[in-house]
């Protein structure tokens, strides 16, 4: 019995090594691209340069059916991250009168395009195009604002004024503070890597992964993903694009994902994310489930199905040139590109 039990503490010791290494390396991947960009970001702050975009961004809230001051919010989000634009929000909507109509457009656009320094650099990191990704998460929240906009007004549903569940606390301004909040983000991104990694361990280990994979393949192979895939993608929808991000970034560097894998699967992550916290969120903020949950993730599933459709058709020279990023991403098995294709 003392020899089984010692048998089964080396093997346990084992296991938790490898997922110590697999949670480091992964962190490594990550905070090489979230640090310096944290810090670069923290600049354009102190500059000025995303009060300056806000103004950029005051006539396209118009387009949207919002008050050119919300520019200023979604700037602040999509520059820093949806906690940044909340608190731009909750000092200057109080004097917008805003209806929920209209804070439900907005934090729709928010939860799509956000953390672009950070989310777009992982995103490129995996293999896809930054320009391409940019274009998809800003373009992608303008459309689903004009659409929601339009609905809303054609139903003439929501029109009502908006009411802020929650008001968040005064952010400390100082160095020190700005550094400690993005030591204790780091920590927990560390920590909920090795809790995924030990959850994907022990769902693989039960099964239930083949399970939810075989349950999920109809839809996800309309979108271009197969098996390999749809786990990780699965993180990055519920979880977020930096823990779904970083267990996509492994995979395609390791070739066993194909490229059109790999751009489905981080365009998808991109346009919906966090698909329950976020949501949450916003609509705390005042935003309605019809537009940040259940809007947002139509339109996501939607846009990506048309544009897995595009990318089939397109011949692989123009794919690779525009859409992913030929040599970070090892070519795939020979197979796998028919099957893509």
């Amino acid at each position: 019995m003392a020899e089984t039990n010692l048998t089964l503490w080396r093997q346990l010791q084992a296991v938790l090594c490898e997922l110590v290494r697999e949670t480091l390396s992964t962190c490594l991947i990550l905070f090489k691209i979230i640090v310096p960009i944290s810090i670069a970001t923290r600049f354009l702050q102190q500059w000025g340069v995303v009060d300056q975009l806000g103004v950029l961004l005051g006539p396209v809230m118009h387009l949207v059916g919002l008050p050119g001051e919300i520019g200023l919010v979604w700037a602040t989000a999509i520059v820093t991250n949806l906690y940044g634009g909340v608190v731009v929000f909750a000092s200057l909507a109080p004097g917008l009168d805003l209806s929920i109509a209209q804070v439900t457009v907005l934090t729709s656009m928010m939860l799509v395009a956000h953390s672009l320094p950070v989310e777009l650099r992982i995103a490129q990191k995996a293999g896809t195009r930054f320009r391409t990704q940019a274009l998809l998460r800003v373009g992608g929240a303008l459309l689903l604002g004009g659409l929601l906009n339009f609905g809303y007004h054609l139903t003439d549903s929501l029109q009502g004024a908006s009411h802020s569940l929650w008001n968040p606390p005064a952010v400390d301004p100082s160095w020190l503070g700005w550094g400690l909040n993005e030591l204790r983000n780091l920590a927990s991104i560390a920590l909920i890597i090795f809790s995924l990694m030990c959850l994907l361990r022990l769902l693989k280990k039960i099964g239930l992964v083949d399970l939810l994979t075989r349950s999920l393949e109809p839809v996800l192979a309309l979108l271009g993903m197969g098996r390999q895939a749809a786990p990780l993608t699965i993180v990055g929808i519920t979880l977020g694009l930096s823990y779904g991000g970083g267990l996509i970034i492994q995979e395609a560097q390791s070739g066993r994902l194909s490229k059109r894998e790999v751009f489905s699967s981080i365009a998808l992550m991109g346009l919906c994310h966090s698909l329950i916290e976020d949501s949450l969120l916003m609509m705390v903020l005042g935003g309605h489930v019809s537009g940040v949950f259940w809007g947002r993730l139509i339109f996501a599933l939607l846009l990506v199905f048309l544009l897995v459709r595009l990318i089939r058709v397109l011949p692989q020279n123009v794919f690779e040139r525009y859409f992913v990023r030929p040599a970070l991403v090892k070519s795939e098995p020979q197979a796998e590109e028919l099957r893509c294709c």
